[in-house]
Protein backbone atom coordinates (compact mmCIF):
# COMPACT_ATOMS: atom_id res chain seq x y z
CA UNK A 1 0.00 0.00 0.00
CA UNK A 2 1.21 3.40 -1.39
CA UNK A 3 0.92 5.86 1.36
CA UNK A 4 0.89 9.42 0.14
CA UNK A 5 0.48 12.69 1.81
CA UNK A 6 -1.86 15.36 0.48
CA UNK A 7 -2.34 18.59 1.23
CA UNK A 8 -5.19 21.57 0.76
CA UNK A 9 -2.76 24.76 0.81
CA UNK A 10 -5.49 27.42 -0.16
CA UNK A 11 -6.81 27.02 3.30
CA UNK A 12 -3.73 28.94 4.17
CA UNK A 13 0.07 27.94 3.74
CA UNK A 14 2.92 29.75 2.47
CA UNK A 15 5.48 27.98 0.21
CA UNK A 16 7.78 27.60 3.35
CA UNK A 17 5.02 25.97 5.36
CA UNK A 18 4.64 23.55 2.29
CA UNK A 19 8.76 23.23 2.03
CA UNK A 20 8.73 21.74 5.71
CA UNK A 21 5.72 19.22 4.86
CA UNK A 22 6.97 18.10 1.68
CA UNK A 23 10.71 17.98 3.11
CA UNK A 24 9.21 15.62 6.50
CA UNK A 25 7.26 13.44 3.88
CA UNK A 26 10.29 12.81 2.32
CA UNK A 27 12.59 11.47 5.61
CA UNK A 28 9.77 9.79 6.71
CA UNK A 29 9.41 7.54 3.80
CA UNK A 30 6.17 8.46 2.06
CA UNK A 31 5.70 7.92 -1.39
CA UNK A 32 4.71 10.90 -2.37
CA UNK A 33 3.76 14.79 -1.74
CA UNK A 34 0.47 16.00 -3.30
CA UNK A 35 -1.42 19.56 -3.00
CA UNK A 36 -4.70 20.85 -4.38
CA UNK A 37 -5.07 23.00 -7.19
CA UNK A 38 -7.39 25.71 -6.04
CA UNK A 39 -6.84 29.93 -5.14
CA UNK A 40 -9.26 30.39 -3.00
CA UNK A 41 -9.94 29.16 0.67
CA UNK A 42 -13.12 26.80 1.76
CA UNK A 43 -15.00 27.00 5.31
CA UNK A 44 -14.92 29.73 7.69
CA UNK A 45 -10.96 29.93 7.63
CA UNK A 46 -9.17 33.20 7.45
CA UNK A 47 -6.93 31.43 4.05
CA UNK A 48 -3.89 33.65 5.12
CA UNK A 49 -1.18 34.04 4.09
CA UNK A 50 -2.80 33.32 0.97
CA UNK A 51 -2.83 30.88 -1.87
CA UNK A 52 -0.04 29.68 -3.73
CA UNK A 53 -0.25 28.10 -7.45
CA UNK A 54 0.27 24.38 -7.60
CA UNK A 55 3.06 24.16 -10.56
CA UNK A 56 4.82 27.20 -9.09
CA UNK A 57 4.72 25.12 -5.59
CA UNK A 58 5.22 21.61 -7.07
CA UNK A 59 8.69 23.51 -9.12
CA UNK A 60 10.25 24.79 -6.47
CA UNK A 61 9.92 21.62 -4.48
CA UNK A 62 11.49 19.54 -7.67
CA UNK A 63 14.57 21.15 -6.77
CA UNK A 64 14.29 20.83 -3.00
CA UNK A 65 13.71 17.49 -2.44
CA UNK A 66 14.80 14.13 -4.03
CA UNK A 67 13.22 10.98 -3.96
CA UNK A 68 9.65 11.60 -3.13
CA UNK A 69 6.92 11.76 -6.19
CA UNK A 70 5.23 15.46 -6.75
CA UNK A 71 1.63 16.05 -8.23
CA UNK A 72 -1.55 17.78 -8.02
CA UNK A 73 -5.17 16.34 -6.82
CA UNK A 74 -6.26 17.56 -9.08
CA UNK A 75 -5.05 20.16 -12.05
CA UNK A 76 -8.35 22.44 -12.34
CA UNK A 77 -8.54 22.19 -16.74
CA UNK A 78 -10.28 25.62 -15.91
CA UNK A 79 -7.54 27.43 -15.08
CA UNK A 80 -4.64 26.73 -18.09
CA UNK A 81 -5.15 26.39 -21.80
CA UNK A 82 -3.95 22.58 -22.18
CA UNK A 83 -0.85 23.17 -24.59
CA UNK A 84 0.74 25.57 -22.01
CA UNK A 85 -0.35 23.08 -19.16
CA UNK A 86 1.67 20.39 -21.19
CA UNK A 87 4.55 22.53 -21.70
CA UNK A 88 4.50 23.74 -17.56
CA UNK A 89 4.43 19.97 -16.68
CA UNK A 90 6.86 18.23 -18.70
CA UNK A 91 9.26 21.32 -17.59
CA UNK A 92 8.49 20.33 -13.94
CA UNK A 93 9.05 16.67 -14.45
CA UNK A 94 11.95 17.30 -15.91
CA UNK A 95 13.30 19.65 -12.88
CA UNK A 96 12.40 16.77 -10.45
CA UNK A 97 14.35 14.37 -12.31
CA UNK A 98 10.97 12.40 -13.56
CA UNK A 99 8.96 12.51 -10.20
CA UNK A 100 5.49 14.34 -11.28
CA UNK A 101 2.46 12.69 -11.48
CA UNK A 102 -0.37 14.32 -13.28
CA UNK A 103 -3.94 14.58 -11.89
CA UNK A 104 -6.52 16.58 -14.61
CA UNK A 105 -9.97 17.89 -13.35
CA UNK A 106 -12.72 19.22 -15.13
CA UNK A 107 -12.76 22.15 -12.52
CA UNK A 108 -15.62 22.98 -10.07
CA UNK A 109 -15.46 25.30 -7.31
CA UNK A 110 -17.88 28.65 -8.55
CA UNK A 111 -16.75 31.00 -5.98
CA UNK A 112 -13.66 30.86 -7.07
CA UNK A 113 -13.94 31.20 -10.45
CA UNK A 114 -16.26 34.14 -10.48
CA UNK A 115 -14.06 35.64 -7.67
CA UNK A 116 -11.10 35.77 -9.68
CA UNK A 117 -12.89 36.01 -13.61
CA UNK A 118 -12.55 32.72 -14.52
CA UNK A 119 -14.62 31.21 -16.84
CA UNK A 120 -16.77 27.94 -15.41
CA UNK A 121 -18.94 27.05 -18.50
CA UNK A 122 -21.91 25.18 -17.81
CA UNK A 123 -21.18 21.16 -16.99
CA UNK A 124 -21.49 19.81 -20.06
CA UNK A 125 -19.32 22.18 -22.10
CA UNK A 126 -16.76 22.02 -19.13
CA UNK A 127 -16.66 18.42 -19.76
CA UNK A 128 -16.03 18.55 -23.24
CA UNK A 129 -13.33 20.85 -22.50
CA UNK A 130 -12.07 18.65 -20.18
CA UNK A 131 -11.92 15.85 -22.58
CA UNK A 132 -10.13 17.29 -25.06
CA UNK A 133 -7.07 18.79 -22.83
CA UNK A 134 -6.27 14.95 -22.00
CA UNK A 135 -6.49 14.35 -25.58
CA UNK A 136 -3.82 17.73 -26.40
CA UNK A 137 -1.48 16.90 -23.08
CA UNK A 138 -1.43 13.02 -23.27
CA UNK A 139 -0.98 13.87 -27.12
CA UNK A 140 1.84 16.37 -26.89
CA UNK A 141 4.04 14.46 -24.28
CA UNK A 142 3.58 11.26 -26.53
CA UNK A 143 4.42 12.75 -29.67
CA UNK A 144 7.81 11.88 -31.09
CA UNK A 145 10.77 14.15 -30.67
CA UNK A 146 11.51 16.10 -33.90
CA UNK A 147 7.35 15.65 -35.02
CA UNK A 148 4.69 18.11 -34.54
CA UNK A 149 1.43 17.84 -32.87
CA UNK A 150 -1.74 18.92 -33.93
CA UNK A 151 -5.43 18.94 -33.12
CA UNK A 152 -8.84 20.18 -34.30
CA UNK A 153 -11.05 20.59 -31.02
CA UNK A 154 -14.70 21.74 -31.05
CA UNK A 155 -12.87 23.95 -28.08
CA UNK A 156 -9.11 24.07 -28.71
CA UNK A 157 -7.17 23.67 -31.52
CA UNK A 158 -3.31 23.90 -32.07
CA UNK A 159 -1.16 23.44 -35.61
CA UNK A 160 1.80 21.97 -36.26
CA UNK A 161 3.22 22.43 -32.61
CA UNK A 162 6.25 21.00 -31.92
CA UNK A 163 5.68 19.23 -28.81
CA UNK A 164 8.51 20.48 -26.54
CA UNK A 165 9.69 20.14 -24.19
CA UNK A 166 9.31 16.03 -23.35
CA UNK A 167 8.74 14.73 -19.77
CA UNK A 168 11.86 12.79 -18.96
CA UNK A 169 9.07 10.33 -18.16
CA UNK A 170 8.61 8.33 -21.52
CA UNK A 171 6.26 8.15 -22.64
CA UNK A 172 4.37 10.83 -20.04
CA UNK A 173 3.73 11.09 -16.58
CA UNK A 174 1.18 9.26 -14.89
CA UNK A 175 -1.90 10.78 -15.42
CA UNK A 176 -4.84 10.11 -12.38
CA UNK A 177 -8.22 10.60 -13.28
CA UNK A 178 -10.97 10.94 -10.72
CA UNK A 179 -14.73 11.56 -10.27
CA UNK A 180 -18.16 10.19 -9.18
CA UNK A 181 -19.62 10.56 -12.64
CA UNK A 182 -21.00 7.52 -14.00
CA UNK A 183 -20.39 6.97 -17.64
CA UNK A 184 -18.05 9.92 -18.97
CA UNK A 185 -15.44 9.74 -16.42
CA UNK A 186 -15.44 6.18 -16.41
CA UNK A 187 -14.50 6.08 -20.22
CA UNK A 188 -12.39 9.27 -19.89
CA UNK A 189 -10.38 6.98 -17.28
CA UNK A 190 -10.25 3.69 -19.38
CA UNK A 191 -8.95 5.63 -22.07
CA UNK A 192 -6.43 7.94 -20.61
CA UNK A 193 -5.62 6.89 -16.65
CA UNK A 194 -3.18 5.22 -15.20
CA UNK A 195 -4.68 5.84 -11.75
CA UNK A 196 -8.30 6.15 -11.10
CA UNK A 197 -8.84 7.94 -7.75
CA UNK A 198 -12.19 8.45 -5.46
CA UNK A 199 -11.96 11.01 -2.81
CA UNK A 200 -13.74 11.40 0.43
CA UNK A 201 -16.18 8.30 -0.65
CA UNK A 202 -17.62 5.32 1.65
CA UNK A 203 -16.56 1.95 0.51
CA UNK A 204 -19.42 0.99 -1.61
CA UNK A 205 -19.69 4.33 -3.28
CA UNK A 206 -16.06 4.05 -4.15
CA UNK A 207 -16.30 0.08 -5.06
CA UNK A 208 -19.20 0.69 -7.37
CA UNK A 209 -17.05 3.61 -8.88
CA UNK A 210 -13.70 1.37 -9.55
CA UNK A 211 -16.25 -1.48 -11.04
CA UNK A 212 -17.82 1.48 -13.52
CA UNK A 213 -13.58 1.78 -14.55
CA UNK A 214 -13.29 -1.61 -14.83
CA UNK A 215 -16.04 -2.40 -17.53
CA UNK A 216 -15.26 0.67 -19.20
CA UNK A 217 -11.61 -0.15 -19.95
CA UNK A 218 -12.92 -3.84 -20.93
CA UNK A 219 -14.97 -2.24 -23.32
CA UNK A 220 -12.32 -0.36 -25.49
CA UNK A 221 -10.19 -3.89 -24.51
CA UNK A 222 -7.99 -2.54 -22.06
CA UNK A 223 -6.65 -4.41 -19.07
CA UNK A 224 -8.46 -3.13 -15.86
CA UNK A 225 -5.25 -4.02 -13.73
CA UNK A 226 -3.54 -1.47 -15.83
CA UNK A 227 -5.27 1.17 -14.30
CA UNK A 228 -4.39 1.96 -10.45
CA UNK A 229 -6.89 1.93 -7.52
CA UNK A 230 -6.58 4.93 -4.78
CA UNK A 231 -8.58 7.00 -2.04
CA UNK A 232 -8.09 9.76 -0.02
CA UNK A 233 -8.72 10.25 3.39
CA UNK A 234 -8.51 12.72 5.88
CA UNK A 235 -6.68 12.09 9.09
CA UNK A 236 -6.49 12.33 12.67
CA UNK A 237 -4.15 9.63 14.20
CA UNK A 238 -3.40 10.07 17.75
CA UNK A 239 -1.51 7.87 20.04
CA UNK A 240 -4.68 7.72 22.33
CA UNK A 241 -7.97 9.65 22.46
CA UNK A 242 -6.61 13.41 23.77
CA UNK A 243 -4.33 13.43 21.06
CA UNK A 244 -6.79 12.39 18.37
CA UNK A 245 -9.11 14.51 19.76
CA UNK A 246 -6.95 17.31 19.79
CA UNK A 247 -6.25 16.75 16.31
CA UNK A 248 -9.91 16.99 15.30
CA UNK A 249 -10.32 19.92 16.82
CA UNK A 250 -7.27 21.39 14.70
CA UNK A 251 -9.11 20.86 11.94
CA UNK A 252 -13.13 21.36 13.06
CA UNK A 253 -13.72 18.24 12.62
CA UNK A 254 -15.91 15.65 15.24
CA UNK A 255 -13.91 12.54 16.39
CA UNK A 256 -16.72 10.25 15.90
CA UNK A 257 -17.59 11.89 12.56
CA UNK A 258 -14.06 11.33 11.74
CA UNK A 259 -13.77 7.86 12.48
CA UNK A 260 -16.83 7.23 10.26
CA UNK A 261 -15.65 9.27 6.71
CA UNK A 262 -12.01 9.56 7.25
CA UNK A 263 -9.33 7.72 9.27
CA UNK A 264 -9.33 9.02 12.91
CA UNK A 265 -7.82 6.25 15.45
CA UNK A 266 -4.99 4.89 16.91
CA UNK A 267 -2.20 3.72 14.30
CA UNK A 268 -4.32 0.25 15.59
CA UNK A 269 -7.73 1.45 14.66
CA UNK A 270 -6.78 2.84 11.32
CA UNK A 271 -4.64 0.25 10.00
CA UNK A 272 -7.41 -2.01 10.47
CA UNK A 273 -9.88 0.40 8.61
CA UNK A 274 -7.40 0.48 5.64
CA UNK A 275 -6.92 -3.17 5.85
CA UNK A 276 -11.07 -3.59 5.32
CA UNK A 277 -10.74 -0.65 2.49
CA UNK A 278 -8.12 -2.92 0.53
CA UNK A 279 -10.35 -5.89 0.81
CA UNK A 280 -13.21 -4.18 -0.30
CA UNK A 281 -12.41 -1.82 -3.34
CA UNK A 282 -8.99 -3.31 -4.07
CA UNK A 283 -6.94 0.12 -3.72
CA UNK A 284 -3.38 0.16 -3.69
CA UNK A 285 -2.68 3.69 -2.86
CA UNK A 286 -4.11 5.93 -0.36
CA UNK A 287 -3.59 9.65 -0.04
CA UNK A 288 -3.90 10.99 3.44
CA UNK A 289 -5.39 14.25 3.63
CA UNK A 290 -3.27 16.46 6.19
CA UNK A 291 -4.90 19.51 7.22
CA UNK A 292 -3.38 20.70 9.89
CA UNK A 293 0.15 21.62 8.15
CA UNK A 294 2.33 22.35 10.98
CA UNK A 295 0.94 18.80 12.52
CA UNK A 296 4.42 17.10 11.48
CA UNK A 297 4.42 14.70 14.53
CA UNK A 298 1.53 12.97 12.39
CA UNK A 299 3.32 13.02 9.73
CA UNK A 300 6.33 10.91 11.43
CA UNK A 301 3.69 8.80 13.79
CA UNK A 302 1.83 7.32 10.95
CA UNK A 303 4.58 6.46 8.97
CA UNK A 304 6.62 4.41 12.17
CA UNK A 305 3.41 2.92 12.98
CA UNK A 306 0.97 2.61 10.52
CA UNK A 307 2.86 2.22 7.31
CA UNK A 308 4.84 -1.01 8.49
CA UNK A 309 1.66 -2.54 8.63
CA UNK A 310 0.24 -2.82 5.64
CA UNK A 311 3.27 -3.94 3.82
Amino acid sequence: MDLRIFTEPQQGASYDDLLRVAKATEAAGYDAFFRSDHYLKMGGVDGLPGPTDAWITLAGLARETSRVRLGTLVTAATFRHPSVLAITVAQVDQMSGGRVEFGLGSGWYDDEHTTLGLDLPPFKERFDRYAEQLAIITGYWKTPAGEAFSFDGEHYKLVDAPALPKPVQQPAPPVIIGGSGKKRTPALAARYADEFNLPFADVETTAAQFARVAAAAEEIGRDPKEILRSSALVIAVGRDEAEIKRRADAIGRDVTELRQNGLAGTPAEVVDKIGRWREQTGITRLYLQLLDLSDLDQIDLVAAEVAPQLD
